[in-house]
């Protein structure tokens, strides 16, 4: 078992359904994308190199290998926060790239990227389906003041795919002094695919929001996924007291631009950041980020030594520019 974004020596030989995971939410999801897809899927990526195929299923999917992470939020404090994790994303995706490699070709220095929006895209290729969003997408604005928003866009806009023979009635368990589990809306939210994605869940007897990051690879050492969850977990907890309301600091486009950019350009990337400034990632890494997230780590009460030592793996990164996602 090797971590990594995606495995260098994957061939094409390697995607038939016979290697999906024994599991019925897989083949069940396979059979639904494919029929709301209404035909092949096609994946096609251009960097240094260009990657061109088309396939029966969406196992291309699972060319990627991501690191996912959890952050539990206050509702009163979930806008914030979650605008804070979309202006973010872009940065810690240029320092944790590891993915430029699909089939012996040179795309993205985070392929990943590329290949889960374009094989989890639903959508035929008929020109007026195209006006419809993704279903892995970063989004479209800023949340302006509750999950809600995001919650009601995605019921709103998206089929459901997956269903279950019996669901808990929510305004029943309400009634009955328990806490509703929700099991339809976590279920169909587990169907689109939000770089940032909102979660509900809850323990039995206390709900809670998590803001899911979707954004890393996995790898490519067990103490590089931990700087980079590190660095986020610090950035989330120090970037409410170092920026508060970015709304009118940063349009969303340019939040979202930049995502697209450090995919495509890793280390290379120049990012539009707050109140209208532009500089290389490094620099807004080295100069900025890596200080809050010390912050936020400290604060939180991580030990110091542990807090050096992970953001230090982050930072030798960025001043070598050397992220795993050089040309092999």
């Amino acid at each position: 078992v090797v971590l990594t974004g995606i495995l260098p020596t994957l061939a094409k030989s390697h995607l038939g359904r016979e290697n999906i995971a024994d599991r019925p939410r897989y083949f069940a999801l396979d059979e639904a994308l494919s029929t709301l897809r209404g035909g092949s899927y096609e994946l096609q990526i251009e960097g240094l190199d260009e990657v061109a195929i088309e396939h029966d299923s969406v196992i291309l999917e699972a060319l990627n290998t991501s690191f996912q992470l959890h952050y539990q939020v206050d509702p009163e404090h979930f806008a914030e926060l979650y605008n804070l994790a979309q202006a973010f994303a872009a940065p810690l995706l240029a320092v944790s790239a590891n993915s430029p490699v699909l089939f012996g070709k040179r795309l993205w220095r985070e392929t990943r990227i590329a290949i889960f929006q374009q094989t989890v895209d639903t959508r035929s290729g008929a020109p007026h389906e195209r006006d419809f969003l993704a279903r892995v997408r970063f989004g479209e604005h800023w949340v302006a003041e509750s999950p809600m928003e995001l919650f009601k866009e995605d019921i709103a806009r998206f089929r459901v795919i997956l269903g279950r023979e019996e669901c808990e009635n929510p305004f029943e368990a309400i009634e009955a002094g328990r806490v509703p589990r929700l099991e339809a809306l976590q279920l169909h939210n587990s169907t689109v695919y939000r770089w940032n994605r909102v979660c509900y869940g809850t323990d039995g007897t206390r709900p809670h929001l998590r803001i899911e990051n979707r954004v890393l690879p996995a790898g490519p050492t067990i103490r590089d996924q931990v700087a980079n969850a590190a660095f986020w977990f610090g950035l989330m907890r120090g970037g409410r007291a170092a920026y508060g309301d970015i709304r009118p600091r940063m349009d969303f486009d340019e939040a979202r631009s930049n995502f697209l950019v450090a995919a495509r350009q890793g280390m290379a990337s120049e990012l539009t950041w707050f109140d209208g400034r532009y500089l290389p990632a490094h620099q807004l890494v080295l100069e900025e980020l890596l200080p809050v997230a010390r912050e936020g780590l400290l604060a939180a009460g991580v030990d110091a030594g542990d807090v050096e030592r992970y953001l230090g793996v982050v930072r030798e990164r960025t001043e070598t520019r050397q992220t795993g996602a050089q040309w092999l």
